[in-house]
């Protein structure tokens, strides 16, 4: 796993936390998700020792926690900013003006996808599709999506979470 970004380092007593959670399902990795899904609860990182504390405690391979943790977007390996906008990727929204929505969210924040700002309020992510076809172009910020979006829509959208007006 060295070639992988997994730094972020995660406090003792919260491993100690993700074990108790993991300890139960010891060779029992189709609890995997229940595991994976309990620990987010404690810690919106997977970083490396997360990982290593869960194969350890359910006696499966740290490669395979790996793989699962990355084929979901929603779970994440690396720091994210407190509001993550996810933007979807699929042909509706694509079709629908995606592209002018991404270019006007990267403009006001000034980060590109896949990036966070500096000030760790907002990171950019795609996401293969958000399942909100019928209102495309469609984001998600955190759990909140917003659709029938075009550019300036989506700046006043992303306004609101710059001036915390959100609940």
């Amino acid at each position: 796993m060295e070639d992988r970004n997994l730094t972020y380092r995660v406090p003792a007593s919260k491993l100690v936390e993700i074990a108790k959670i993991a300890a139960p399902y010891r060779d029992k990795p189709e609890h995997l998700m229940k595991v994976i899904l309990q620990s987010q609860e404690i810690t919106p990182v997977f970083s490396e020792d997360v990982t290593a504390v869960i194969a350890r405690e359910m006696n499966i391979p740290q490669t395979q926690v790996y793989s699962f943790i990355t084929f979901y977007h929603m779970l994440y390996t690396e720091h994210r900013g407190k509001y993550v906008i996810h933007m979807c990727q699929s042909a509706p929204c694509h079709i629908r003006g995606a592209e002018e929505v991404v270019k006007a969210i990267e403009d006001l924040l000034g980060v590109k996808m896949g990036e966070t700002t500096e000030d760790n309020r907002f990171t950019l992510a795609y996401s293969p599709c958000l399942g909100v076809c019928d209102i495309s172009p469609a984001i998600m910020i955190n759990d909140k999506v917003y659709g029938n979006l075009n550019a300036d829509s989506v700046r006043e959208v992303i306004k609101r979470y710059i001036r915390e007006e959100v609940a």
